[in-house]
């Protein structure tokens, strides 16, 4: 979205997407994990549609700081795991049965399976990145693999074998654009965890909470600072309880 002489332009997204194709007689039927990455990728979407800054550098998704671009696509996701949003989304091809309760609580159940040693692994990830950052020497030719065992004596869990060479295909981090950044992926879980936790509070269709979504993030794009957006459509700065309850860590 940006001003132009003849008036406002209006931003525009599409989605390109690889889904289940149909089989047969059937119909295309989407898995929940492409619903799940649907619904991820149409956040960006809002937040690129429903802007109402019109200086293109900071509308939309420009100009948003990297570790906050993932709140809108990532609290998207969180409507995923409602069963009142599943039931009223979707439905047996045939029948129109909605997913039963007992399957819906196993999917859950899976999703949170192990998911502490997820997390542990991201935040093993996130150290090693920004100290090889922070402290790298050029002159130290085992400066890499040296941080990298120290950071997995602090936080690691299981064991790597000697000859691993993990940040020899750590892409993310040397191709990727994530240098100094990848922690960004765990913080965006803790800001659309905790921005969804209150829809958990109000009631997942609250349209008043809703509709603050809607002024305090994704009309703002990036003209103002990711956690100063966050605070005023919370109420206070990020916590990391609701992320720990939805990774099924903590009740």
């Amino acid at each position: 979205r940006f001003k132009k002489a003849a008036g406002v332009q209006s931003p525009v997204a599409y989605l390109t997407c690889n889904f289940t194709p149909p089989i047969g007689d059937d119909p295309s039927l989407l898995t929940h994990g492409e619903v799940e990455t649907l619904f991820h990728e149409f956040g960006h979407g809002l937040h690129h549609m429903l802007t109402k800054v019109d200086y293109l550098s900071v509308s939309g998704i420009h100009g948003v700081e990297w570790d906050a671009v993932e709140l809108p696509s990532q609290f998207m996701e969180n409507w995923c795991w409602q069963s009142d949003v599943m039931a009223l989304i979707s439905g047996h091809y045939k029948t129109g049965e909605t997913l039963p309760d007992t399957m819906f609580e196993k999917m859950l159940a899976a999703k949170n399976f192990q998911s502490g040693m997820q997390m542990v692994r991201q935040i093993e990830f996130s150290i090693f990145d920004f100290r090889i950052h922070l402290e790298f020497d050029k002159a130290n030719d085992t400066q890499i693999y040296d941080i990298l065992q120290q950071v997995r004596r602090e936080v690691g869990v299981v064991k790597t074998p000697a000859f691993n060479r993990f940040p020899n295909s750590f892409s993310h981090i040397f191709a990727g654009g994530y240098a100094a950044g990848y922690y960004s992926y765990k913080w965006a879980e803790v800001l659309s965890s905790d921005a969804f936790s209150l829809f958990e509070e109000k009631g997942v269709f609250d349209e008043k909470t809703g509709r603050s979504f809607l002024h305090n993030i994704l009309e703002k794009g990036g003209s103002d600072d990711a956690l100063a957006l966050f605070t005023a459509f919370r109420g206070r700065k990020p916590t990391i309880d609701a992320l720990l309850k939805h990774s099924g860590i903590a009740a």
